[in-house]
């Protein structure tokens, strides 16, 4: 059978199994793994992820632990966060929704211990064909950390760019996705943002996406802006693809689709991850439907949840990407 027009996607995280909270052993990583692949095949999803579920960290109730996951691994980092360090990353004023800095950067930063390709090579073992497997942006990390050693923002986002391409070459998945909910909220470091970006994508040898969204923060978005003031940074992307938040987002957001360049596919978020309501297969064809009217026949390329499902109930998510699968096939008329 041919692949759709229109092919069903999940952007990274999915609920963890309580069996897994319960004894995180590697064993039941792997089984769990297993499950939440054969989770989404089963529901007819056309590229899945592996839920990122060893990268849950029961102590970050909030973010689901992706952030420490990577900057508490790499070399250069120390995630011992005294009183000083503390007030002096809260008088940044633009990471008020954080309480403490992921890490503190004391040294050059190297690999450390991360080791994406592990992680990699068992969500392949288990994936039963193709799967997307995601790393977070060098931007969104940066602006974690509260810096010691390199002096300027900069050098810092570009120093992380440097440690994730060298882990993403090579990884035996058929889509490399690179994760970024800061930038919406902050259009400026667009430019910083790309470039460090870039540098990751490049180092790819398959197909590249990029996730946008708003923040995912305790299930609530926590950066304010719109798709139109990132167009031009959008636009500088070395990517196939983009996955965008916008079933949580206004409107006229739709607007600014239209204007990204042509070589670039578009992802649309069509399941809102930050509501328990399960879409009907309607709403999620209306919406594709609304999209293709805005940016025209065969820009979409995928439709997805607006960003991982770490936050909801499994009963939920699991009716969720069902409902996507459907709507999709209801508007290709399957």
């Amino acid at each position: 059978m041919s692949a759709p027009d229109i092919l069903t996607t999940t952007v990274g995280s999915y609920p963890v199994p309580d069996w897994l909270a319960a004894i995180p052993s590697e064993q039941a990583i792997i089984d769990a793994t297993r499950v939440i692949f054969d989770t989404q095949r089963q529901a007819g999803i056309d590229l899945p992820t592996d839920g990122e579920l060893y990268r849950f960290d029961i102590n970050h109730p909030d973010t689901n632990g992706m952030i420490d996951y990577f900057v508490g691994s790499m070399g250069g980092i120390s995630t011992e966060v005294g009183r000083s360090d503390g007030e002096t990353f809260r008088k940044k004023a633009e990471m008020g929704w954080r309480a403490k800095p992921a890490g503190i950067v004391d040294g050059p930063l190297g690999e450390g211990s991360l080791n994406l390709l592990v992680d990699c090579l068992r969500a392949s073992q288990v994936a039963g064909g193709e799967f997307k497997f995601t790393v977070t942006s060098p931007y969104m990390l940066a602006r974690t950390l509260l810096d010691k050693y390199y002096g300027d923002f900069h050098s810092l986002t570009m120093a992380i760019a440097d440690v994730l391409a060298d882990q993403v070459r090579g990884l035996p998945c058929q889509v490399l996705q690179v994760d970024e909910a800061n930038i919406p909220g902050n259009p400026e470091d667009g430019p910083l943002a790309a470039e460090a970006i870039n540098r990751v994508l490049d180092a790819v040898d398959g197909t590249t996406a990029v996730h946008f969204c708003f923040g995912n923060y305790g299930g609530q978005s926590v950066q304010k802006g719109s798709w139109k003031a990132l167009l031009e940074f959008l636009n500088s992307l070395h990517a196939d693809h983009l996955i965008l938040e916008l079933a949580h987002r206004p409107d006229d957001d739709l607007d600014a689709l239209a204007e990204i360049d042509t070589r670039i596919q578009l992802g649309l978020g069509v399941i809102d991850i930050k509501v328990n309501h399960v879409e009907t297969p309607e709403e999620v064809a209306a919406a594709i439907e609304a999209a293709e009217a805005k940016v025209g026949s065969y820009r979409v390329k995928y439709v997805h949840p607006d960003c991982g499902f770490w936050m909801l109930k499994r009963s939920v998510a699991d009716r969720k990407i069902e409902a996507l699968v459907k709507g999709r096939d209801l508007f290709l008329g399957k």
